[in-house]
């Protein structure tokens, strides 16, 4: 109910802004349109369900520290110490590492994307996207990028767990590299977003090594030890 009543709150604050919230999402799409080409509605009640719509996903990505504590607090009660003081910083990093996915996506990603496809729109065809259809696709892209970002999260989960060892890990790298590529794949829309997630994604692995290094080192010592 916490969780639910963090949302509504922020969703509530955003609704007198909710076209500021929506020009601002759509600014990168806006920005690599060619000159005299705008956005348009197809739908009658687009203009106002559109702006609502990305407001409330903003309001949902603006209280997600507020949600994920609130897991956290269903769930603590039956942990033990040691696994309290492990899950705490991995619940601040899985918020942190969300947030600048969806960053990367927003100030890196959509820029060069939308650029590209402006770039290679056939001659005698205008480039007017729906701003529906935007949105959905940018929400596609953004949860994307901000599950891919939780790629150290899971390394460290699996080698916590038990289930795979930090050497195992290492000597899959190749299979990463290539999992990445396929992931990216099925995550992402199109091949140049496809990449833009894929090398990242390998990098945040070797960054979930470095983390569990740090989190776990016995783990990691027997690893090498061995």
């Amino acid at each position: 109910i916490k969780a639910v009543l963090a949302v509504i709150v922020v969703f509530l604050g955003l609704t007198p802004w909710m076209n500021d919230v929506f020009e601002f999402v759509s600014k990168p799409l806006r920005e690599a349109l060619p000159e005299g080409s705008e956005m348009i509605v197809t739908d009658v009640a687009a203009p106002f369900l559109t702006p609502m719509k990305t407001a409330f996903f903003v309001a949902v990505f603006i209280a997600m520290p507020v949600v994920l504590y609130q897991v956290w607090q269903f769930v603590a009660p039956g942990l033990y110490k040691r696994e309290k003081r492990l899950a705490i910083p991995l619940m601040i990093s899985s918020i942190v590492l969300f947030y600048a996915g969806i960053a990367f996506a927003y100030f890196i990603v959509f820029k060069v994307m939308f650029g590209f496809f402006a770039s290679v729109t056939p001659s005698g065809v205008d480039m007017t996207p729906d701003i529906s259809a935007f949105l959905s696709f940018v929400l596609g892209i953004f949860l994307a990028f901000g599950l891919a970002f939780e790629v150290p999260i899971a390394t460290v989960l699996l080698i916590w767990s038990g289930l795979v060892s930090v050497k195992a890990l290492k000597s899959a790298r190749p299979y990463v590299f290539l999992g990445a590529f396929i992931a990216g794949m099925l995550l992402a829309p199109d091949v140049f977003s496809m990449t833009l997630m894929a090398i990242p994604m390998y990098l945040l692995y070797e960054g979930g090594l470095i983390m569990a290094r740090v989190l776990i080192p016995a783990k990691a010592r027997a690893a090498a030890s061995a």
